[in-house]
């Protein structure tokens, strides 16, 4: 499983002109399930990000986790994030995992965050999104499990 994490001030995903998923300050996800994930991979992503302090305190120290601050998450399923690259200009997908089961492990992803307490927006499962955002640093993490 791979996470791209970014810090946003805000956030949207939208569909054909529609938008479907909104947030403001808080995590942006890319996320991006791969061939042999599982239930455990997901709940130790969801945990890792429920916990990550990557917001700043008070003496500009990064102590502060998306809970402390009351932020919110946008989850975007992106198979893409899971191209092999080493041979060739064409981008090799064979680790993405196919769907429906990809689909099952992203949605318990997210409800994953949900029971954290986390207010949880997302994106739509393989459609053609366009995604906006204000990264808050810049910070962007890649999470690797």
């Amino acid at each position: 499983m791979r996470v791209v994490i970014q810090r946003v001030n805000h956030a949207q995903v939208d569909i054909a002109g529609k938008t479907v998923g909104k947030i403001g300050k808080g995590f942006l996800l890319l996320v991006g399930i791969k061939e042999g994930d599982e239930l455990p991979v997901v709940k130790k992503a969801a945990d890792k990000i429920a916990k990550m302090r990557i917001f700043e305190d008070e003496d500009g120290k990064t102590n502060l986790s998306l809970k402390d601050v009351h932020g919110e998450i946008l989850s975007v399923s992106q198979f893409t994030l899971l191209a092999n690259t080493k041979k060739g200009n064409r981008p090799s997908f064979v680790e993405a995992m196919r769907p429906p089961k990809s689909k099952e492990l992203w949605e318990d992803f997210n409800k994953e965050l949900e029971q954290d307490g986390f207010h949880v927006e997302t994106g739509e499962f393989g459609a053609d999104m366009q995604v906006s955002l204000e990264n808050d640093g810049p910070f962007t993490i890649v999470l690797d499990l």
